[in-house]
């Protein structure tokens, strides 16, 4: 199958995923912003989207786009190394017009990856996976499952986590300009008018949705430390 076989298929995987990924973050950053607007609203949210048989295959096909997402990165990654062989070696000076985050979009990548484990950890772990367990008939605490605004506090009132988040969203930032328009020139948007414009497009998108998740964070961590 080209999807596979050719690193042409190979790399509308990784746009197609990406850009799904994209619109995943912009629902999930507008989500977040109601925390700071109304904690009831956003908590109703939470309950909408807890265990429901909707949001679980939501999420099913989210972590599988994660996934897919991954294991395409790592293998392009690998290809196009072994294509350079030695001579990747033999560069000592950093190429011209070569963007900074795509020379290391692998690192960033898997400070994505890190900073995903851990917000699954303070998050997820704690609000839908208790439910599904509880549905399972696994005696599990189900009291605050639906309070997001509750896991929030506790998790942005701790500065380390605080820290640890506005570097990851960073990491974000820089792995989100250079794949937007870089997904939009592999499926073919990439003539000469509107190359300048998607990256500038990208970039004023990218910093938007992330900007929107570090305000929640910063309005978090200045309301009070629950650590």
């Amino acid at each position: 199958m080209w999807l596979c076989n050719s690193s042409i298929g190979r790399k509308v995987v990784m746009s197609v995923t990406g850009v799904a990924l994209i619109l995943f973050l912009t629902f999930h950053m507008a989500m977040n912003l109601v925390a700071i607007f109304s904690g009831e609203a956003y908590n109703m949210i939470c309950e909408f989207l807890g265990a429901n048989w909707y949001a679980l295959v939501a999420t099913v096909g989210l972590g599988a786009l994660v996934v897919i997402h991954i294991v395409y990165a790592f293998w392009l990654t690998m290809q196009n190394r072994a294509a350079r062989g030695t001579e990747r070696y033999a560069v000592n000076e950093k190429p011209k017009n070569v963007e900074w985050a795509s020379q290391n979009m692998l690192a960033l990548g898997i400070v994505i990856l890190l900073g995903l484990g851990l917000h699954l950890f303070n998050f997820w772990a704690k609000m839908q996976l208790p439910e599904v367990l509880h549905m399972l008939g696994i005696n599990v605490d189900t009291t605050y499952v639906a309070d997001g605004v509750y896991h929030i506090q506790n998790t942005f009132g701790c500065p380390v986590y605080s820290v640890l988040y506005i570097v990851w969203l960073a990491a974000l930032w820089f792995h989100l300009t250079h794949g937007f328009w870089s997904a939009l020139q592999t499926l073919g948007w990439n003539n000469k008018i509107w190359f300048e414009r998607w990256k500038m497009i990208g970039n004023i998108y990218s910093t938007l949705v992330v900007l929107g998740f570090v305000a929640v964070v910063v309005y978090y961590a200045l309301c009070g430390s629950y650590c």
